[in-house]
C-alpha cells in the first residue's frame, strides 16, 4: 500500500473516500476526469491515488486546478468545471482512446413528459443503462394541465387528417379512466375491508395499487410519464444515435435535448452521437430498418385476434449435457471438450446427483445456481398486453424483441371490471381508439401506436438462459406482482418443467397462489420498516 505525507493525505481526502484503505471511491470529480484517470491508471504501475496525485493534481501541465481545485471556494459550477475537463480529457487520452474508456464515466438523465411509447424505446438500451419510470401502478394519470389530459399530441398526427379523431379517442379513454377511479375504489374497499392489523397507510396504498392495476389498460400509449436513466457514456452515445435514427418524431426531438444535457456532464463521451460518425451510424440504422420492412412486407398477413398465451419455441436438445460440462470444467484440469465427453459418459443417476448438488439447498429466490446454468437457452413467444410488457421489459440479462403495438389481438379485460359491471363502458371507450388505429395504421404505422391502450395485446419473444429463467420466473410470480405478468412467469415455469424437468427442479419459489390484494403484505412490511426507523430516531 502506498504511503502519503500528511499534506498529500489532505489533498487526496477531497477526492477519495479513504486515503488508507485499499478499497475506496472517487468523489468531487467531473465524470470526464474520472474516465481519464481510470484510463491512465490501467496503463500505469502506480496506484490510483498516486496517479491522481502525481499526474493530475500536482502536474502543472494537466490544468487540474483550473478544473476542480478550489472550485468550491470560487463558487464555480460543476458545468463550468466539466467544460474545462473536456479539453483535459482529450489531452490525457491521446493514445488511450479506446471506446471502452467511455464506460468509466456515467450520468443520471431525467426525461419528463414523454410518452409511454418513448420510454420503451429508450429502455431498449438494456446494457449499460439502468432505467426507472413513473409507475402506472402507484400513480393516477387522471390529472389535467390547462384543461387537457396529459398525453402526447404527436406532431405528425396533429398535422394530419386524424388529429380530431385522435384527440376525441384519447380524451374518451382518459375520461373513462378518471370516472372509474372513485367507483372502483369504493367497490374494492367494500370487497376488502381494512383488517385491524393493517394501518390506514398500508390499506390506502394497497387499494390504490389494485385500482391502478385494473384501470391502467385503458390508458393509451401516448400517456405522458417521467423516466430516469443512469448509464455510462458509451451506452448513452449509442442510445442517442438510435434516437436520432428513430422513425418517431418524438424520439428525434428528445435526442438533441438529451445530448445537450448529457454534454454538460459527460461531453467527451457522447459527442460522437451526432457528429460525422454518428450521422453515418444513424443512416445505417434507418436504411436497414426501411430495407428490412420492405422485404418483410410481402409476407404480411391479416392477423386475427389472439388469446393471451406463452409458448416455448426453441430450446437446447442437449441442455443437461451442456450444463454438466460447464459444472465439471472449473473442477478439473482438462479441456472443455474433455469435460463434454465426461458429461456424455456419465450415468443418469450421477448426472442427476451432480445437477442437484449444483442447485443446492436454496433457502430463498436470491440463492440461484451458478454460471453453468447460463449455457443453455430458451426462446419464448408471448402474447400479452402492452402494460404487462412494460413490466417484463425491465429485465436486461436476456433478449427481447417486440412487434409494433396493435389492437388486432384483442384487449385483456380484467375480470374485476366485468364483475363490477364496467365492461360495456370500457369497451365503448376502447372502440374509437381501435377504429382509429386501424385507419391510421395504413398510412402512419409507427404513429398509430400512440392511440393503442395499454390493455391491448401484442406479441414479443424472450430469449434467456436457464439462470435468468430462475430469476425471472421466481421474481415475476411473487405475490405483489401484477396478475398479468405473474401468469407469464407461471406459464414459463410450467413449460420449463415439461421441457427439462431436472434442470427446472430447483425452481422452488414460483408462486401460483391467488390474492385479492396483491400489495397488502408488501405494504405491511413497509409499515414495519417505518416503525423501526422511528425507533432509531427516538
Amino acid at each position: 500500500m502506498d504511503s502519503f505525507t500528511p499534506n498529500e493525505q489532505g489533498i487526496l481526502s477531497q477526492f477519495c473516500t479513504s486515503t488508507t484503505s485499499d478499497v475506496f471511491c472517487l468523489m468531487n470529480l467531473p465524470e470526464a476526469v474520472k474516465g481519464a484517470l481510470f484510463s491512465r491508471y490501467s496503463r500505469s504501475s502506480k496506484s490510483l491515488r498516486r496517479v491522481l496525485l502525481d499526474e493530475f493534481i500536482l502536474n502543472p501541465e494537466s490544468g487540474f486546478d483550473a478544473i476542480v481545485g478550489e472550485m468550491k471556494n470560487r463558487g464555480e459550477s460543476q458545468i463550468v468545471a466539466t467544460k474545462k475537463a473536456e479539453d483535459f480529457y482529450d489531452r490525457v487520452l491521446v493514445g488511450y482512446g479506446d471506446d471502452s474508456v467511455a464506460e468509466l464515466g456515467g450520468a443520471h438523465l431525467a426525461a419528463e413528459n414523454i410518452s409511454n411509447l418513448a420510454t420503451k424505446f429508450m429502455q431498449d438500451a438494456r446494457i449499460g443503462i439502468s432505467p426507472l419510470e413513473k409507475s402506472t401502478r402507484y400513480v393516477y394519470f387522471d390529472q389535467k394541465v390547462d384543461g387537457k389530459y396529459r398525453y402526447l399530441r404527436e406532431e405528425r398526427i396533429m398535422a394530419s387528417k386524424f388529429a380530431d379523431k385522435y384527440v376525441a379517442a384519447s380524451d374518451l379513454l382518459f375520461d373513462t379512466y378518471a370516472l372509474l377511479i372513485p367507483r372502483l375504489t369504493k367497490i374494492e374497499e367494500e370487497k376488502n375491508p381494512r383488517a385491524p392489523d393493517v394501518s390506514e397507510r398500508a390499506y390506502a396504498s394497497t387499494i390504490r395499487a389494485k385500482v391502478c392495476d385494473l384501470l391502467r389498460g385503458i390508458l393509451p400509449a401516448a400517456t405522458l410519464t417521467n423516466a430516469g436513466f443512469y448509464g455510462n457514456g458509451r451506452a448513452f452515445e449509442y442510445l442517442l444515435a438510435k434516437m436520432y435514427a428513430s422513425p418517431l418524431s418524438e424520439m428525434r426531438a428528445i435526442a438533441p435535448q438529451a445530448q445537450s444535457e448529457l454534454g454538460k456532464v459527460i461531453p467527451s463521451f457522447v459527442k460522437r452521437a451526432n457528429d460525422k460518425y454518428g450521422k453515418e451510424m444513424q443512416g445505417y440504422m434507418g436504411e436497414n430498418r426501411n430495407r428490412i420492412a420492405s422485404l418483410a412486407a410481402k409476407h404480411s398477413s391479416d392477423t386475427k385476434q389472439d388469446t393471451p398465451h406463452t409458448t416455448i419455441v426453441e430450446f437446447d436438445s442437449d441442455a443437461e449435457g451442456k450444463v454438466l460440462a460447464a459444472i465439471l470444467f472449473p473442477q478439473l484440469h482438462c479441456s472443455y471438450e474433455e469435460a463434454q465427453s465426461i458429461a456424455k459418459r456419465m450415468p443418469q443417476a450421477e448426472r442427476e446427483a451432480l445437477i442437484m448438488a449444483y442447485i443446492g439447498n436454496r433457502a430463498n429466490r436470491r440463492q440461484k445456481p451458478g454460471r453453468a446454468f447460463e449455457n443453455t437457452f430458451y426462446t419464448f413467444c408471448v402474447t400479452g398486453n402492452f402494460g404487462m410488457y412494460r413490466d417484463l421489459h425491465r429485465h436486461r440479462i436476456l433478449t427481447q424483441e417486440r412487434q409494433l403495438l396493435t389492437t388486432r389481438h384483442g384487449f385483456d379485460m380484467p375480470q374485476e371490471l366485468i364483475d363490477a359491471g364496467f365492461e360495456t363502458q370500457v369497451r365503448e371507450a376502447l372502440a374509437p381508439a381501435d377504429a382509429l388505429f386501424r385507419e391510421m395504421e395504413k398510412e402512419m404505422p409507427y404513429e398509430a401506436q400512440y392511440v393503442v391502450p395499454l390493455g391491448y395485446r401484442m406479441r414479443w419473444y424472450i430469449k434467456m438462459n436457464l439462470r435468468e429463467a430462475y430469476h425471472f420466473c421466481e421474481l415475476r410470480s411473487m405475490r405483489q406482482g401484477h396478475i398479468d405478468y405473474r401468469r407469464v412467469a407461471q406459464d414459463m415455469h410450467k413449460l420449463l418443467q415439461k421441457t427439462h424437468p431436472l434442470l427446472a427442479s430447483g425452481m422452488k419459489f414460483v408462486d401460483y397462489s391467488q390474492y385479492a390484494l396483491e400489495r397488502l403484505e408488501a405494504e405491511k412490511k413497509i409499515d414495519k420498516k417505518l416503525a423501526q426507523l422511528d425507533q432509531k430516531k427516538n
